[in-house]
């Protein structure tokens, strides 16, 4: 049976929401972007970008390219509320969901989906109206035999269209296209193809993985299979749902104070642990995300070897990711933690080391406490480590 995957797209999504939210600033150039010293562009439209503004660029670098644009503060909550309505209008067509990278981006597996929900192509143009109408953002959808055809696709007709690419025809749409519309394709490995004038897809087509790999070494796989339009990569929700639990919080004011932010990063891990505990599964690896006043982001990870899911593993996780990620002296607006590989905690009794048996005991309390937060709320219990003095529960 022939794949049939959809992407929809919603083309500069913090705008696309603002927009819908405010029908007054769709005819205007918006930037959106933290009101802060050294702030940088969290998204723009399309007005704006044909004025030159490119997200993470200086907000004072993008208000010169664009005087006229009206400045928005991000609004993430918001966008999050309209990322999970999004997803779950597309899990109405179909199980095989997958969030792309970044906000409204999704690819959508219809391959079996013909005798209930009709052709692909009806279920794509059903698919955009009803986001249009229920979101009020109206996206780009495009329809292919694979994830990277139709991801490139949708490069084409931004920021509002459609587009579809015949089965059988991926090598011949690709082939006139420059090699800065192939996802994963980053600018320095650019700029060594068109050292050797390969700027079309169509050129790395017609070379051999070998010729490739004197050109790009690492990556002659990639573009010898990308540029004949080959991707078996499947669509499904494990990277972004099932195998990720993420937990955040806003602050009202920024903060940069050791022992809120301490305490906060302690709460979170503790409502992921909850989860965690729901679910029966238990995290190996753990990532602090940290969205700083002026709209920069930093990510870091720590790893455990052993399944974790009582909240004081969670805890040491968290914090030894925060304090590898908060080096800089600027207030942070917001912080997420995610939980990655998510496994069942089965374990091997030891004879010997006390280890496992006070692990155990932790995982035991821990499910105490959810019973109680479970019948009397979460704020009847409150370890003191979540505490900030002046402030109660973080």
């Amino acid at each position: 049976m022939e794949r049939e995957i959809i992407h929809i797209n919603v083309a500069d999504f913090a705008v696309a929401v603002e927009r819908a939210m405010d029908s007054g600033i769709r005819q205007r150039p918006v930037i959106v972007a933290f009101p802060a010293a050294r702030a940088v562009v969290y998204d723009m439209s399309e007005e704006a970008y044909q004025d030159g503004v490119r997200k993470n660029m200086p907000l004072h670098l993008a208000r010169r390219r664009c005087p006229a644009a009206l400045l928005l503060a991000p609004r993430p909550a918001l966008y999050r509320r309209a990322t999970r309505r999004l997803l779950q209008r597309a899990q109405r067509c179909t199980p095989l969901v997958e969030q792309g990278e970044g906000d409204g981006h999704l690819f959508l597996d219809v391959s079996g989906c013909r005798r209930l929900l009709g052709p692909a192509a009806d279920i794509g143009r059903r698919l955009q109206r009803e986001i249009r109408d229920d979101l009020g953002c109206p996206p780009v959808w495009t329809l292919a035999s694979s994830r990277l055809v139709a991801k490139v696709a949708s490069r084409l007709v931004k920021p509002v269209g459609e587009y579809i690419v015949p089965a059988g025809s991926e090598q011949r749409f690709l082939s006139a296209l420059p090699i800065s519309l192939l996802p994963g394709l980053g600018r320095e490995e650019q700029l060594r193809l068109r050292e050797f004038n390969l700027a079309r897809i169509g050129d790395l087509a017609r070379l051999s993985a070998r010729e490739l790999h004197l050109v790009c070494p690492g990556r002659a796989t990639f573009l010898h299979r990308a540029a004949q339009g080959i991707d078996p990569t499947p669509v499904g929700r494990r990277r972004h749902t099932l195998a990720r639990i993420v937990v955040d919080h806003d602050f009202p004011v920024p903060r940069h104070d050791d022992r809120h932010v301490r305490a906060t990063v302690i709460a979170l891990a503790g409502q992921a642990g909850r989860r965690l505990r729901r679910r029966g599964m238990g995290c190996c690896r753990l990532g602090v995300h940290i969205l700083y006043a002026d709209g920069r982001t930093v990510q870091r990870q720590a790893a455990s070897p052993h399944p974790v899911l009582d909240d004081r593993g969670l805890a040491r996780l968290a914090l030894t990711a925060l304090y590898r990620g908060w080096h800089r002296r600027v207030a942070i607006r917001a912080l997420q933690v995610h939980c990655f590989r998510l496994i069942a905690p089965v374990r091997q009794l030891s004879l010997f080391s006390a280890t496992p048996g006070d692990r155990t005991r932790q995982e035991r309390l821990c499910r105490a406490v959810d019973a109680i937060h479970d019948r009397f709320g979460g704020a009847s219990i409150v370890p003191a480590c979540r505490l900030v003095p002046g402030e109660g529960a973080a």
